[in-house]
């Protein structure tokens, strides 16, 4: 069974999955990161953008300007992908890169005004996209939710 298939079980065919593997935390968060991760490239999609774009516009929108290996450090893109990111962000005029004044051989990018305003955009429909993946679960419990899976990801990332 691929990914793709396996994020399309219906509830039914879960609840034949073995309860040794429904109880593995582990395999649940792996199923729930397939069907997350297809929503929200779907609904990105939808938008002509993708999950890259909003974690630059975002890094630089909540840090400002940045070298291109900051923003991969920031944003977990590989530095590799970091110039194709950009570019396509630059192309539609929602960064922009000048030169360094310390060091002439590396960029600075700074968000534009065209990318504020689509990162506005992003978290709304991200926002929406949210509201569908965590229906099941109310404002108290999503809130929950989010501080357990940070919990999770700091202690295992070496944070606190």
């Amino acid at each position: 069974m691929t990914r793709a298939e396996a994020a399309d079980l219906s509830h039914a065919d879960a609840l034949k999955t073995p309860d040794r593997l429904r109880r593995r935390a582990s395999r649940l968060l792996s199923q729930l990161t397939m069907r997350s991760d297809r929503l929200i490239t779907e609904g990105l999609g939808r938008a002509d953008a993708r999950k890259w774009h909003y974690a630059v516009l975002a890094s630089l929108q909540e840090f400002g300007p940045a070298s291109q290996a900051e923003l991969s450090r920031r944003s977990g893109i590989y530095r590799s992908d970091m110039v194709g990111v950009l570019n396509e962000l630059a192309e539609r005029d929602l960064v922009e890169r000048t030169p360094d004044p310390a060091d002439r051989r590396r960029n600075v990018i700074t968000i534009s005004p065209g990318g504020r305003r689509h990162l506005d955009r992003l978290d709304v429909l991200l926002d929406d996209l949210h509201d569908t993946l965590l229906a099941p679960l109310d404002p108290a419990e999503r809130d929950q939710f989010v501080q357990l899976l940070t919990r999770l990801l700091d202690h295992h990332a070496g944070g606190s």
